[in-house]
């Protein structure tokens, strides 16, 4: 069983390491380097683990008809997509130098590669691992091929089956050990009833032997933090300077505050979830010692008074004496002394008495 492992050098995922936090810088740069770079510093400053892109081989990814439609979107950075696509795309060269300058800043760098010539790309860049989008997810013949690179994977589920995850399972655990997979809705923004939150306990229960992660496209912060207490070890948010900006991933998209605000919320989250053994812990002990309950006389009982349970109550006592949860095991016990009406009982008023009564 693989649930632990290296996605990036130095930094393990699943099992009880802190969950991977990806910000999704994707195409958000508006096809800027300057922008681009300075979203990479925001991204490192706000506390995520890794600066995301997306990659493409536009003529790979796109057929000649898909890139000469018109784009009449008010997001349209051309009159054709294709115009659209490659304002946004960054050369190998611009690759390479916001790689750099991620190396500078101190963060995890990668991206999606959106086609099998891009996902080559990153191979070249020796990016630590790579994400499949969830358009690629079901494209079996690139899934397998980008499983046997050998390189650990990240692979949204968006617009899939279960069906279909299991597939996507089988094909890359036959080849790859290392990979992890995000529950996904691919809607953007996307509206709370459609997130299925309950998605991640089923895949941790279809697939217990690798992580499991959120890929979340909503607005705010609360889902996303509310799938990290479910047990989400990676998770993936678009994140932008602007949400006014042109683009239609700005809307979905979290800026530098709310990032700075997830990360921080993620990171009391787990914390806060803590052990599984309950038990009294020592920051507990000063509210007992204060509004702890013990076992009093709820009568006068004479010495040689054998306990009934109409003799006892519970109360806010001083001194603390037999806590509320042994009053059934005090039935039965002869009294030594006589207790006043109130009074605590305590140890010494049992005729002998032992610590092993109370196993």
């Amino acid at each position: 069983m693989v649930l632990e492992f290296e996605l990036c050098p130095g930094r393990r995922i699943g099992g009880d390491q802190p969950c991977f936090i990806i910000a999704e810088i994707g195409q958000n740069h508006q096809g800027d380097l300057e922008t681009a770079k300075r979203m990479i510093r925001m991204v490192k400053e706000c506390g995520a683990d890794c600066a995301k892109f997306q990659k493409s081989e536009l003529e790979h990814k796109f057929n000649k008809r898909a890139l000469e439609r018109p784009y009449t979107s008010n997001h349209s950075w051309g009159k054709t997509y294709g115009e659209h696509k490659r304002h946004l795309e960054f050369s190998h060269d611009q690759y390479r130098e916001l790689q750099r300058y991620a190396k500078e800043t101190g963060i995890f760098f990668t991206a999606s590669g959106m086609d099998e010539m891009a996902v080559e790309f990153l191979l070249e860049l020796n990016v630590p691992f790579l994400k499949v989008g969830s358009g690629d997810t079901n494209n079996f013949p690139y899934l397998e091929k980008t499983a046997k690179k050998g390189r650990p994977m990240v692979i949204s589920s968006g617009m899939q089956s279960m069906n279909t995850m299991k597939r996507v399972y089988e094909i890359v655990k036959a080849v790859n050990q290392q990979f992890c997979i995000l529950q996904c809705t691919s809607a953007y923004p996307l509206m709370p009833e459609d997130v299925n939150l309950r998605v991640i306990k089923a895949y941790q229960s279809a697939f217990p032997d690798i992580p499991i992660g959120y890929s979340g496209h909503e607005t705010g912060i609360a889902i996303t933090i509310a799938a990290v207490a479910m047990g989400a070890k990676v998770v993936e948010r678009h994140v932008t300077l602007d949400k006014t900006w042109k683009g239609s991933d700005h809307a979905a998209s979290l800026e530098p505050s709310e990032l700075a605000e997830l990360v921080k919320s993620i990171r009391t989250i787990e914390k806060a979830m803590g052990s599984p053994i309950k038990q009294l812990l020592p920051c507990e002990t000063a509210c007992r010692d204060k509004l702890g309950k013990s076992v009093v006389a709820k009568v006068k009982i004479p010495a040689g008074s054998v306990l009934t349970l109409d003799m006892l109550a519970v109360k806010v006592a001083d001194p603390h004496g037999f806590p509320p949860e042994e009053i059934f095991d005090l039935q039965g016990k002869k009294i030594k002394k006589d207790i006043e009406e109130d009074e605590t009982i305590t140890e010494d008023s049992i005729d002998n008495y032992s610590t092993k009564t109370k196993c």
